[in-house]
């Protein structure tokens, strides 16, 4: 996004029922992960891991794989002038209980303020020993997200991305996003619900007058598979 330009979150997006009338997410390939034995997953903010990656985060907890989230901010920056941080790791806590066992290294740099260049050179240490790295898509037009997943790139692992704000501004088929090197992880009903639950814990997000996550919003990470960029 060039500067000047809107932002394209902040206009109207494609709606979920256009992403599942198109027959092209369920086209891709699978996602093999039978051989991950720990999988370290970056947040920019509280929920980006349950939004992109919940469900497989649930799965991987299921079969034993070891987990790790590095939560990169505390979403401070949701509420301007509230002190909202203490409630969204509260929230981040709830979430995680419907998903399954996983550590939390909560790094506290400033919501809307990440820089891939401080982050990656903390990444070594955090993911020492970790095989895979699940983090936001880097093209997400939000600049923590992309910030934090230039910074996965760096750090030496297998690097797959979610997108986020993505469902919200491109549509089916869209040549800016690299379908080529898409994947999906189909989610059991059990895990979809799992996920759903999950979500319902961020009310600091989905509540009020004008929800930062709006139904419509929710609809796109409440699919019955996540997709992934390799």
């Amino acid at each position: 996004m060039s500067a000047g330009e809107p932002n394209p979150i902040d206009a109207p997006g494609t709606a979920e029922e256009t992403w599942r009338s198109w027959d092209g997410l369920g086209a891709l390939p699978v996602l093999d992960v039978s051989r991950w034995r720990n999988v370290v997953v970056l947040a920019a903010h509280p929920d980006d891991e349950v939004l992109g990656a919940g469900g497989l985060m649930a799965l991987l907890a299921d079969a034993g794989v070891r987990l790790r989230l590095v939560a990169v901010t505390d979403g401070e920056a949701s509420h301007p002038g509230e002190d909202v941080a203490p409630r969204r790791v509260a929230e981040t806590a709830d979430a995680l209980k419907h998903l399954g066992d996983c550590e939390v290294v909560r790094l506290g740099m400033p919501d809307t303020g990440v820089r891939d260049t401080e982050l990656a050179r903390l990444l070594p240490g955090l993911l020492d020993g970790f095989d895979v790295c699940l983090a936001p898509w880097e093209k997400d037009v939000h600049s923590d997200h992309e910030a934090t997943g230039r910074a996965a790139l760096t750090c030496g692992v297998q690097v797959l991305r979610f997108p986020i704000w993505t469902w919200h501004w491109a549509r089916p088929a869209d040549p800016r996003l690299p379908w080529d090197r898409a994947v999906q992880m189909p989610l059991p009903a059990e895990i979809a619900e799992r996920k759903r639950a999950a979500i319902e814990c961020f009310t600091s997000q989905l509540e009020g007058p004008d929800p930062i996550l709006p139904p419509g919003i929710v609809a796109h990470f409440t699919r019955c598979r996540e997709v992934f960029f390799r």
